[in-house]
């Protein structure tokens, strides 16, 4: 009866170690898990962004809208007639050094 169980510990121990250590393991079973939940969140993401451009695409098809304003953000254009303005505004450096040499004063 001995020789017996301790041919059974053996199995047991082995298939333990095959449970922990070997092919297709816990370990690599739950490395794989966290891959899988990576790669179907980046789909995720990629797939909000392929509908986005989609949506850019119907618009810039359909109306002249969309591309017009496109041109005029990306382009530059301005139509005929039209005056271009350039604000400027104060940069926060000039200021500081203004205020600096008028201290100094």
């Amino acid at each position: 009866m001995k020789p017996f169980v301790l041919v059974l510990f053996a199995l047991l121990a082995l298939l333990q170690y095959r449970l922990w250590f070997g092919e297709n393991s816990l370990t690599e079973y739950f490395t794989l898990k966290d891959r899988i939940s990576h790669q179907q969140s980046g789909n995720a993401e990629l797939l909000e962004r392929n509908e986005v451009l989609k949506e850019e695409i119907q618009d810039l098809k359909s109306g002249t809208e969309a591309l017009e304003e496109r041109a005029r953000n990306e382009l530059g254009l301005i139509e005929q007639g039209e005056t271009f303005f350039r604000v400027v505004g104060n940069d926060s450096r000039s200021i500081r050094s203004s205020e600096q040499s008028q201290d100094n004063q």
